[in-house]
């Protein structure tokens, strides 16, 4: 019988115990004595959010597949046993074997988003580990990040041992035989970081060396030692459909974020949205076989008895087998009272028909992102979605039943002007006339639409990644801008408005952009006492301003600067199949309000068919 590393009394006085226990239905469980290679699987986060992430579910069934390896998870322990824990001295543990982090050999932490970089902290400190990797000896584990944050690992790069660039399915078994081959030989941990170097995909902070010009930039970034690539290359899973993927994934004892069986039915996107990184770096388009999915729904709602399925993509309705991927799940699973959940979906009639089929009209809501108000803006932005298909497909929901819709925007968009910020209350009035065209009674209810702006923040990888940001008080600006118009709007009352917060954006500009000099600035804060700072009751911006002064790092270099073109970024050395040439031609397309087709319309040259996978079958057909 497992003995838990946390006491009785200490799980009877936290929030959420079972979040600490381990030993869920699925989670796997093996002989310590008998395996070579543990490995912690760690999403820095609370276990609700966390055992909510695909990815790690996808790794720990693949890992644990392997007899020599034992992946176990360890999630952020939230607020009151963070406490605990330090108080009482008790080192953070794994879920499974209830073993102390530092008796692991890896530990691989999953960075989904910028905002959780101190919760990164707070896992190496409890843990025992030091928090610099240069500090670090032998009997410590390899600290691997992996992730989208791992696109620009920099201002990560002084707390990990190594990153993992791209898709997790493809070379960690070359590692991991690595590891275990250095293990033989009692090669040091030194000599273990310089060969996984030479495994593609796999970046090694401590074995490059960055120069800064005197105006801050990157001056150089190369191999600090011989035999070095001095570009790290993105990998790809070429066939979706053989790629692992758990038939039986943990069953959580408490309610979570993503409460269902996910079904992964694609990755990449045809988009080619101006502002999106995950458009980016997950091209080119793979879809998975229809069969397949078939199979994997079946399997997994046998195997969890979870009473929900949901498909998972960036875009669902751009899934070629939809139609037939739909009429299996509503055939074979609606008698079993199974609810079916489709995201991403482009508002067209097809959707418009598949949700009415799947959905109780009368609790749902649709949910539209226009991301900008103005048809101009959503040129730049390169949307490919206009007002009439807008305006189309919000009168065929009202027509089907639908009454509630959320419109999703983004604020401080480049080229952006004010009349373009108004547009978002216009857009949202003519949305609601199109209800009101709807005789009285035939109408469901009152109409509700729910208004939400985001602050845009560039991202590596993007045609905007050399936009420049603002003040926190332009935005708030931005904000009152589209608020006051919406309050003059003739149906103001159906239109509700919700924004975030401008100070968290900025900070996570500083993230997604920064170099090495940023893990100095994350240190200090987390001394400070920043943590969970994705959640708003313990956002404080005033530790991160003190964290940059006591730095003396300027926020504004990361945040309210234009790159040009010719710069060094900090990210430049990873290489995602996506050229800098056609991130460059799209920032200039962008300024000229010229819309680039979708990939299944035509092939616009952006490097990724070098794959030779997915939607991009042939590297030649699509060259150029």
């Amino acid at each position: 019988m497992r003995k838990l590393a946390l006491s009785d009394e200490i799980l009877l006085s936290i929030e959420k115990p079972a979040r600490y226990i381990g030993g869920e239905i699925n989670s796997v469980t093996k002989d310590r004595d008998q395996v070579e290679i543990r490995f912690a699987m760690c999403f820095p986060d609370v276990y609700e959010i966390g055992m909510s992430h695909l990815g790690i579910q996808i790794l720990y069934d693949m890992f644990n597949r392997r007899e020599d390896v034992w992946c176990e998870r360890v999630y952020s322990p939230w607020v009151d046993l963070d406490r605990l824990m330090r108080e009482k001295q008790i080192p953070l543990f794994a879920l499974e074997s209830q073993d102390p982090i530092r008796e692991f050999d890896f530990l691989g932490i999953t960075i989904q988003y910028e905002m959780c970089y101190t919760n990164i902290l707070q896992v190496l400190d409890l843990s025992g580990i030091p928090l610099s990797a240069a500090e670090r000896g032998e009997d410590c584990p390899i600290v691997i990040g992996g992730g989208p944050c791992a696109y620009n690992p920099e201002p990560l790069a002084e707390f990990f041992d190594m990153f993992y660039i791209g898709e997790g399915e493809t070379v960690y078994g070359r590692l991991f035989d690595l590891y275990r081959a250095c293990r033989r030989e009692k090669a040091p941990r030194r000599e273990f970081l310089r060969r996984a170097a030479q495994i593609p995909g796999i970046y090694v902070p401590s074995l490059y060396e960055v120069s800064y010009r005197k105006d801050g930039t990157i001056a150089s970034f190369i191999p600090a030692e011989d035999g070095v690539p001095a570009a790290v290359e993105k990998q790809v899973v070429t066939d979706l459909t053989s790629a692992p993927y758990p038939q039986a994934p943990v069953v959580p004892y408490i309610k979570v974020t993503q409460d269902r069986v996910v079904l992964e039915i694609q990755r990449g996107c045809i988009r080619g949205c101006r502002f999106c990184q995950a458009g980016m770096i997950y091209r080119p388009l793979r879809e998975k076989g229809l069969d397949c999915l078939k199979d994997c729904a079946r399997q997994m709602l046998a195997d969890t008895g979870h009473e929900e399925i949901s498909l998972s993509s960036l875009s669902s309705s751009d899934y070629s087998e939809l139609p037939g991927l739909v009429s299996f799940l509503i055939g074979e699973f609606q008698n079993q009272k199974i609810n079916i959940s489709l995201p991403s979906l482009r508002i067209d009639a097809f959707s418009l028909d598949v949700m009415s089929r799947v959905q109780d009209v009368r609790k749902s809501s649709l949910t539209f992102a226009p991301e900008a108000g103005s048809q101009r803006l959503r040129d730049v932005i390169n949307k490919g979605l206009t007002e009439e298909d807008i305006l189309q497909g919000a009168d065929e929901a009202f027509h089907g039943g639908w009454n509630k819709v959320k419109l999703y925007f983004m604020l401080g968009l480049p080229t952006e002007t004010e009349e373009d910020r108004k547009e978002i209350a216009h857009l949202a009035e003519k949305i609601s006339e199109k209800y009101y065209e709807i005789p009285k009674d035939q109408r469901n209810g009152k109409c509700q639409i729910t208004v939400s702006t985001s602050f845009f923040v560039p991202k590596p990888f993007t045609p905007f990644q050399w936009a420049a940001m603002y003040e926190p008080g332009d935005y708030l600006g931005f904000a009152k801008t589209v608020n006051h118009e919406i309050k003059e709007m003739r149906n103001q009352k159906s239109i509700r408005y919700n924004w975030h917060h401008a100070d968290v954006t900025l900070l996570e500009g500083v993230f997604a952009r920064g170099d090495r000099r940023i893990s100095a600035v994350i240190l200090e804060a987390y001394r400070l006492g920043a943590l969970y700072d994705a959640w708003t009751e313990y956002w404080d911006f005033d530790r991160w301003l003190q964290a940059f002064e006591h730095t003396g790092v300027d926020m504004d270099f990361y945040t309210r600067r234009m790159r040009s073109l010719d710069e060094v970024l900090p990210w430049d050395f990873i290489r995602i199949g996506v050229t800098k040439d056609f991130l460059k031609r799209e920032w200039n397309r962008a300024h000229e309000e010229k819309v680039t087709p979708n990939c299944r319309v035509q092939c616009s040259g952006c490097g990724a068919a070098a794959y030779g996978c997915g939607i991009c079958r042939s590297p030649r057909e699509h060259a150029g």
